[in-house]
């Protein structure tokens, strides 16, 4: 009997699990209703205190919610909403959310919900503490995960409160980025599906708004969720002609998805395969294959736009679709390692290089296919792509190490060198020989793209080093180019903050450096690294009042507006509106002026 409870505790790990939670919760719930040997204070600071963070937690904390008094729910949100969650994601707000979710009665609690419905609410706005362009990519990713959490949350929790609905209708309309507005409309058609203005609201999107993106989540979210609608097949079938490629495109990926068996579909799509946008052809050609792969004619299709279509990217698309869909047809490898070599643009052999190697790796030929590209290519790009492909797929091969040390240093192309310098770093870390390489490349390749890529790869690859961080900051002063200079300030400021010498070493930087960008580089990186600092500000204030920074082109960006910026996020104590106005005013470069009059008004709200 023994070994059969043991046997189905183990098939069934899940519902272990579940019990588990269960029981333990009762356990905490039970010493705080029946012993009274925990206070609500144990229950707040030594159960949700200590575990707010651990998400494998957050299961039991929302149970015990769902199973003591609604009051004492209320101050244990109380409790959560005062923690300070931002370097954890604002996890402590979407617990508490969940939590509010496990209580029955809300009403006893209202001002608390309000509350926590406000603190969810304004991260749908959420921003970071300093300064950043959008294609930086990890603030950029963590700052969307943010809010779009919060639309999530919003529509989920509070699906019967009319004020979630039109902050959802808000955020899907006027919000400033269009993920939250798509985001917005996913949770709006998820949640309030049977709004009787749901529909309507998502059809006026899909034709009246002016971004593209936004469109599109329109007519995905309609097609999805009224495709019982009589209107809805025609709708979107009128929308595979719509002056936009990329709603178009859309619309034919929501046709096909929901109306895949009606007898229009295919032939709609194989028309749209040569239709006059190239957009069109690619969304055809990649619905085609997903949805009608075992059609006769699907695979000729296929191999006509890969060869025949005018367009570089229609080409691709057609043979990256041939690849992983058809990787058994015979013809397939030959197929692509002609286009590898014959095709007259680039990206196509580039592309057909990548399917090769992801689809054939075991060929024989792949390999030798690879290594003669990354040298025989008249195509940085190409070259570049077969490294890649070649430290990827065959970093066994006892050539490859040897190809890369002679690409990073014998290749005529920039592009090539540093995707081989990255390669060798991210690969062979353990070589002896590739610190010193890396160093060689930093200091005396004469390109510096090649010498930034470089610097970055040995401050991620040999941070433990003991000369990794003298070299970067010798790197830092004294490369005669502004975006070497610049590479290094991050890679010091990213490895080393805990480095008692750093910030100094930034603030000389951002004053001294002849070069705006590098200023504005490293007082980013005081921002980023040494946040809510009250020795900064003076720092922050002087640059944004006296750097000399004079504006050439529209795309730089001015250290005065970045400093600017970072006071008014991390110095709302001090009394910025003087210098906000004194910059609406003053300040020489229009971006800044603009940028203060905008602070301006938002804080005179």
């Amino acid at each position: 009997m023994l070994e059969w409870f043991i046997g189905w505790i183990a098939n069934n790990a899940f519902l272990h699990r579940k019990f588990l939670e269960y029981f333990c919760a009762w356990e905490f719930v039970w010493q705080f209703e029946k012993e009274g040997s925990i206070s609500i204070e144990d229950l707040k600071t030594e159960v949700f205190g200590k575990h707010w963070q651990d998400e494998t937690w957050h299961e039991v904390l929302r149970l015990i919610a769902g199973m003591i008094d609604a009051k004492f729910v209320g101050e244990i949100l109380n409790y959560l909403m005062v923690q300070d969650g931002e370097e954890e994601k604002f996890i402590n707000l979407f617990l508490a959310a969940k939590c509010l979710a496990e209580v029955r009665n809300r009403s006893v609690i209202a001002s608390v919900a309000n509350k926590l419905f406000g603190k969810v609410k304004d991260l749908t706005k959420y921003d970071l503490w300093y300064y950043y362009t959008y294609d930086n990519a990890q603030e950029t990713k963590l700052v969307q995960e943010v809010r779009i959490q919060a639309v999530v949350t919003i529509a989920a929790i509070w699906k019967d409160n009319r004020d979630a609905l039109h902050c959802l209708k808000d955020r899907a309309t006027v919000d400033n980025y269009q993920y939250v507005r798509d985001a917005a409309i996913e949770a709006l058609v998820s949640n309030f599906k049977d709004d009787p203005d749901t529909r309507s609201f998502l059809k006026d999107l899909t034709t009246a708004d002016n971004v593209w993106n936004v469109r599109c989540a329109a007519i995905e979210a309609l097609a999805s969720n009224f495709k019982d609608d009589p209107d809805t097949r025609s709708f979107l079938k009128d929308l595979t002609t719509a002056d936009d490629g990329n709603v178009r495109r859309a619309a034919i990926k929501a046709l096909v998805s929901n109306f895949k068996d009606h007898p229009d579909t295919h032939s709609i799509l194989k028309d749209l395969t040569t239709a006059d946008n190239e957009n069109v052809r690619c969304a055809a050609i990649k619905a085609l294959v997903s949805n009608f792969k075992d059609h006769p004619d699907t695979h000729s299709i296929l191999k006509d736009r890969a060869t025949a279509d005018n367009v570089w990217n229609v080409r691709c698309a057609a043979i990256e679709t041939l690849a992983s869909n058809f990787k058994d047809d015979p013809d397939t490898h030959p197929f692509l390692k002609e286009r590898a070599t014959a095709d007259n643009k680039w990206y196509v052999r580039g592309a057909a290089i990548k399917a090769l190697a992801s689809n054939f790796p075991d060929d024989p030929d792949t390999r030798s296919i690879l290594k003669d590209r990354a040298t025989a290519d008249k195509s940085d790009y190409v070259r570049g792509a077969a490294i890649k492909a070649l430290a990827s797929n065959f970093l066994d091969d006892s050539n490859t190490r040897s190809i890369l040390k002679d690409r990073a240093t014998a290749d005529k192309s920039d592009y090539v060198r540093g995707a081989a310098i990255q390669a060798l770093a991210s690969n062979f870390p353990d070589e002896p020989d590739t610190r010193s390489i890396l160093q060689d490349r930093a200091t005396t390749d004469n390109k510096w793209y090649v010498r930034g890529v470089a610097i970055q790869a040995l401050a991620s690859n040999f941070k433990d080093d003991p000369n990794t961080r003298s070299f970067l900051k010798e790197r830092a002063t004294t490369d005669n180019q502004w975006d070497v200079r610049g590479a290094a300030i991050k890679a010091l400021a990213s490895n080393f903050k805990d480095d008692p010498n750093t910030r100094s070493f930034l603030k000389e930087r951002a004053t001294t450096d002849n070069q705006w960008d590098v200023r504005g580089a490293a007082i980013e990186a005081l921002a980023k690294h040494f946040r809510n600092q009250p020795e900064l500000f003076e720092i922050y204030y002087n640059c944004a009042i006296n750097d000399p920074f004079e504006r050439k082109r529209d795309y730089e960006t001015n250290p005065r507006r970045v400093a600017l910026e970072i006071i008014i996020k991390q110095f709302l104590q001090h009394p910025q509106t003087l210098l906000l106005r004194d910059r609406a005013e003053n300040d020489l470069d229009e971006e800044v002026r603009k940028f203060a009059q905008q602070k301006l008004a938002e804080l005179e709200k």
